[in-house]
């Protein structure tokens, strides 16, 4: 009998053992030989312990001494040592075997191979922990919870940020960090979520540890079973701080460049040529008076240009077709109301886009500036002409002493020519020679009104060939009975031999009168010296001739120096200040240049050299008094600095 078992026991494929009441084996069968290598009679007692991996032979031999003497079935688990040397788990299963009487009389073990379920058991174990870190680390706050939505885990990235305890964590579940402020929406769409049994998201602010809130967004997605039930809600808060003050700087840039376009009138656009797309910015829609949002065409935009501009917006769109990089108009439209705007139009073709042409620009509405520039304009204009005017009260006394001598000539002579044919007999050679010299007088009285009119009028300025020594002396002749009531001694030192000058004469001797007067204003409080003008012409370099005057007066301070040519700044307490800035003006239409200079003793010095006469000289510009580009004044002194320049405008 007991032969037959021990076959049937030799040909299990688990190994099977046998021990008596005190742990000793005494029996194994052939399958566990068969894997330990050890033969059935070589194992006795308690030596099966060599047989145990070290590591797990404590434990093993203190359950086993349990199980004997607790005298109950019972399990263990441990490595034995394979006959090549490797070790494999093994579930150690035993039961006690009692005799009638209740008696332990002997042990029934077997060992099963569990090394498969062990491996994958830690294979599990492995992958739960990689995964568990993987939750913890990455910088998200992850969470999850059951279908009610009951928080059921909190990542300790989550954890960690809040700076909440697990314990905490559980008690306030994964709402307990929201802004108070947020709470209530949260709530909404959280309880929106779960009855839609659908993915939700929504923005809130989380408090950090640090009791700083900051802007997340809340996600959540549900994971179901086979039959389509939520089993659990997967959520992640991921921060969108960055974001949301990105928005916000976005926001205040988009109303701060609206607000700005606004107030400087102005639009932008954008034109994508091939396609015919035009996008334009809403305050251009204000420009325009289109209706918001209505689709903008090239035929829509024609249909406001004024018709004269008509070519303007042709030859715009030519300039685009052909791919310029750049444009820049100046057109006028036509509202519904028949009143007119001006408008300055400039874009430039974006790069980097193929074959396809864009371009993006801006309209600016300069009609207040243009209707401010055309009344400035006209007032300067005025101005110019004031300044000539305004010295006719002055130079009244002058005009009465110097026609007053030729007439005196006329009468005189006419008496004598009278006389000499009154003889007897008639003295016929020296009538003759007194009747020439009334008519010489004559031209001279004619002459002397006709310089005076042409310099207070308003007329054409005109280049010609001139003789700057001639018409200085013009001038002298002018203002000689002014200088003289006023104690002016006037010096002149005109340089002989000198080239012509090209220039307009009426405008240089308003310039050399203008120099004159002031010098001559300058030394009205000189007391204690004579009162000293000189006139100076010569030979400058680069092909120039010069002119000085300079005087014995009070002079100027190195700061006056700066100021002298600005519009409008005078030292006269009667002055208007736009004498110097007109002169200066004039000089520079005729390519030359105006400037002052303190004298080494009293007084000061006013030059300008202009270029030599060559025949090829262009019409001179329209003097204006103008401002600096950004917007004051240029110089100061008695006179300003008058750009003179030629506006090319596209009207």
């Amino acid at each position: 009998m007991e032969n037959n078992l021990g076959r049937v026991l030799d040909a299990l494929p688990a190994m099977v053992w046998t021990a008596l009441p005190d742990g000793s084996i005494d029996y194994v069968n052939g399958a566990w030989s068969d894997f330990t290598g050890v033969r059935p009679g070589k194992i006795c007692s308690w030596e099966w312990r060599a047989l145990v991996k070290p590591d797990d032979l404590p434990r093993l031999v203190e359950r086993w001494q349990s199980i004997l003497a607790s005298g109950e079935p019972g399990e263990m688990e441990a490595r034995l040592r394979r006959f090549d040397g490797e070790y494999r788990w093994f579930l150690v299963r035993v039961s006690p075997l009692r005799d009638k009487s209740g008696d332990l009389v002997k042990w029934y073990g077997v060992n099963i191979d569990i090394d498969n379920r062990k491996l994958a058991e830690q294979a599990i174990t492995e992958s739960e922990r990689d995964l568990k870190l993987m939750i913890d680390t990455i910088p998200v706050l992850a969470w999850s919870a059951d279908p009610d939505g009951k928080a059921e885990f909190l990542s300790q990235y989550y954890l960690n940020y809040v700076g909440f305890s697990a314990e905490e964590a559980r008690n306030q579940g994964w709402t307990g960090a929201v802004h108070p402020d947020d709470a209530t929406k949260l709530e909404v769409a959280w309880q929106a979520t779960i009855a839609s049994g659908s993915s939700g998201e929504c923005e809130v602010r989380m408090r950090r540890f640090d009791r700083q809130y900051r802007w997340f967004l809340f996600r959540v997605d549900p994971s179901r079973d086979e039959t389509g039930n939520v089993i659990k809600w997967y959520g992640v808060y991921i921060g969108i701080e960055f974001r949301k003050q990105a928005l916000e700087k976005l926001r205040r840039s988009e109303a701060f460049l609206a607000e700005g376009q606004h107030l400087a009138r102005m639009g932008n656009f954008s034109w994508h040529v091939a396609k015919g797309e035009i996008v334009w910015s809403e305050p251009l829609y204000r420009i325009f008076e289109f209706e918001p949002d209505s689709v903008v065409t090239l035929d829509l935009i024609a249909s406001r240009v004024h018709p004269e501009d008509i070519p303007l917006m042709a030859d715009m769109l030519e300039a685009a077709e052909r791919g310029d990089g750049h444009f820049e108009y100046q057109l006028r439209i036509v509202l519904p109301d028949q009143s007119v705007k001006h408008l300055h139009v400039v874009a430039h073709r974006i790069e980097d886009r193929g074959v396809q042409t864009e371009y993006i620009g801006a309209v600016l509405d300069i009609t207040r500036h243009r209707l401010s520039e055309d009344a400035l304009e006209k007032v300067r204009s005025e101005l110019a002409k004031v300044t000539r005017i305004m010295s006719l009260s002055v130079l009244t006394a002058s005009i009465a002493h110097e026609v007053n001598q030729p007439l005196s000539g006329i009468i005189t002579n006419a008496s004598t020519c009278l006389r000499m044919l009154a003889a007897d007999p008639p003295n016929i050679e020296i009538a003759t020679e007194t009747a020439r010299r009334t008519i010489r007088d004559g031209n001279r009285a004619a002459d002397v009104v006709g310089r005076l009119r042409a310099l207070f009028s308003k007329r054409t300025a005109m280049i010609e060939r001139l003789d700057l020594n001639e018409a200085v002396r013009e001038v002298i002749a002018l203002a000689s009975g002014e200088l003289q009531r006023d104690g002016v001694v006037l010096c002149t030192e005109l340089a002989c031999g000198l080239p012509f000058v090209a220039g307009d004469r009426i405008q240089l001797q308003q310039v050399v009168m203008n120099l004159v007067r002031n010098a001559a204003d300058a030394m009205s409080a000189v007391t204690d010296r004579q009162r000293r003008l000189q006139i100076r012409t010569e030979l400058d370099n680069d092909n120039c001739v010069r002119l000085s005057v300079q005087d014995a007066g009070t002079g100027f301070g190195p700061n006056c120096l700066e100021r002298l040519f600005e519009p409008f700044y005078t030292t006269k307490n009667d002055g208007m200040g736009i004498g110097l800035s007109v002169s200066r003006s004039i000089i520079e239409c005729h390519n030359g240049r105006l400037w002052a200079l303190s004298n080494d003793g009293p007084g000061a010095t006013f030059s300008f050299a202009i270029p030599v006469y060559s025949g090829d000289e262009a019409p001179l510009p329209e003097i204006s008094v103008s401002r600096a580009p950004d917007g004051s004044a240029h110089n100061a002194g008695g006179f300003h600095d008058q750009r003179v320049s030629a506006r090319l405008s596209c009207r």
